[in-house]
């Protein structure tokens, strides 16, 4: 009996990388040895960066709330300690879309956190 040799797997193991690949320029794109290391960088940091997302987000967020705040007077922490201590739950993407949408409304917010600070 013929030895068998894994020749439709390995094609279609090898076309799988390339169509990963597609797109990628140069040998990247071309050379299976090349593109599979290529695919394998791009899907590492592409793992990474779905993680760095997150962060680059709230980070946002927080500066425009600061920004905000400090328009009213506060700073961001005493802005969000003001929140918290007057039982305010709007978490920070929405406080940042009501600061870039809607400044009157997060003037009235501000006053809130004002209050709650001073009742202390």
């Amino acid at each position: 009996m013929p030895r068998a040799r894994g020749g439709n797997k390995r094609k279609e193991s090898r076309k799988k990388i390339m169509a990963q690949a597609k797109g990628f320029k140069g040998k990247r794109g071309t050379s299976h040895r090349i593109a599979k290391q290529a695919v394998m960088k791009a899907m590492k940091n592409s793992y990474i960066d779905r993680r760095r997302r997150k962060r680059d987000f709230r980070r946002l967020w927080i500066t425009r709330i600061g920004a905000a705040a400090k328009l009213n007077g506060l700073s961001y922490s005493t802005f969000i300690n003001g929140m918290e201590k007057a039982g305010v739950q709007i978490n920070r993407k929405m406080l940042a879309d009501v600061a870039v949408r809607d400044a009157a409304t997060f003037g009235r917010l501000a006053e809130i956190a004002k209050q709650a600070l001073a009742a202390e």
